[in-house]
């Protein structure tokens, strides 16, 4: 009996979906193709119909919300809509929330993945550069210059949300960590001159809606 129509393209997604969590938790070198594919519901043998190597799917692994449509954040009580003129703040907030935070499996490989990135070759790099490019464009569109600054803000706007998060989470103290997010937040919105009241308000009802999250979370 033939498969319907779209199985191939959904038995490849639930590969790169089961290899990103995978990916992002235990590291490339960590991370066997019989768990990738026992991850996604099917056996070692049939890796090879989908992806040449294992090389291949991790470049595949490198997409988050930012250059896949189709992503679905787990993180509840954060928003981005890519196609706002906002855009900018909602990425340093998103990126610097708790619950991206908490949320290793699903958060963006450029935070979970860089060590692996670093030792592997051109063409992983070459993912990943894409991804913060994309960032970077993405930031850009709501910064405020029209001038060659612009890219430059955008550029360390980008790099203070991937190391700090990066940062936070190499540490111990959770206070610490939730200190050095906050620190990195404020920085990031000041750079882009998204710190004002109404920026602010935007970013109160995130919180909000992450503690109405959480209070719901344990009465269930």
């Amino acid at each position: 009996m033939p498969y319907p129509t779209g199985h191939r393209t959904e038995v490849r997604k639930n590969i790169i979906q089961s290899a990103r969590k995978l990916f992002n938790r235990y590291g490339f070198e960590n991370v066997s193709l019989q768990q990738i594919m026992a991850g996604a519901g099917l056996t070692h043998g049939g890796f090879y119909s989908y992806f040449k190597s294992k090389s291949d799917l991790y470049t595949e692994v490198l997409g988050c919300f930012l250059t896949d449509p189709e992503w679905k954040s787990c993180w509840e009580g954060v928003h981005v809509d890519l196609s706002s003129t906002d855009v900018g703040p909602q990425v340093v907030r998103a990126y610097l929330s708790r619950q991206h935070f908490e949320d290793v499996e699903n958060s963006c490989p450029m935070v979970a993945l860089p060590s692996d990135v670093a030792r592997s070759g051109k063409n992983v790099k070459r993912a990943y550069e894409t991804v913060f490019k994309a960032m970077v464009s993405i930031l850009e569109r709501s910064v405020a210059e029209k001038n060659p600054a612009r890219r430059t803000k955008a550029q360390a706007i980008a790099a203070m949300c991937v190391g700090g998060m990066v940062a936070a989470r190499s540490l111990a103290d959770g206070a610490l960590a939730d200190e050095l997010r906050d620190a990195c937040m404020a920085m990031a919105l000041k750079l882009g001159s998204w710190d004002t009241p109404s920026r602010r308000s935007s970013t109160s009802k995130i919180r909000r809606n992450a503690r109405l999250s959480t209070l719901r979370e344990h009465r269930a």
